[in-house]
């Protein structure tokens, strides 16, 4: 595919994600909440990635010791 198809596509689908997100509970009601369950996986995605900041810490500490 070429690379200005894709670029485009991909802004046209981050803002289709941003306006879906900022406008459900205005006008989609409580069954389309997009805001809500974007917040909810941006919360458990944090926390996933400090687990995981904090394995990969460990892991280099342990390979450090070795040495």
């Amino acid at each position: 595919m070429n690379k200005w198809i894709e670029l485009l596509l991909g802004l046209i689908l981050v803002n289709l994600v941003i306006f879906l997100a900022w406008f459900s509970g205005e006008w989609f009601g409580a069954f389309w909440n997009f805001k809500h369950a974007a917040w909810e996986f941006f919360k458990g995605g944090v926390v996933w990635f400090l687990l995981m900041i904090g394995f990969l810490l460990i892991v280099l500490g342990i390979s450090d010791l070795k040495e």
